[in-house]
């Protein structure tokens, strides 16, 4: 399972761990990622995402159709 939501595209980023004494060392910052499963009414089956949490604040506003029709249109949903 990669580490990117299929709504959002979102996925990890790079950046520094500074200590006190200023030193800086390399650190992912992951994405607010988990597996949920929805009903989709239009094409009467379920559908399994791995979503962000913004993800899902996105489903719960525009529907669950609205957004995989967005996210396939962008390429993030590879189904």
């Amino acid at each position: 399972m990669s580490k990117v939501c299929q709504i959002t595209g979102k996925k990890a980023i790079v950046g520094n761990n500074v200590s006190h004494s200023n030193a800086k060392t390399k650190r992912k910052f992951n994405v607010n990622l988990f597996s949920k499963k929805f009903y989709w009414v239009e094409q009467d089956t379920w559908v399994s995402l791995n979503i962000s949490a913004a993800g899902l604040r996105i489903i719960n506003k525009i529907g669950l159709d609205a957004a995989i029709k967005k996210a396939a249109e962008k390429g993030y949903l590879n189904a």
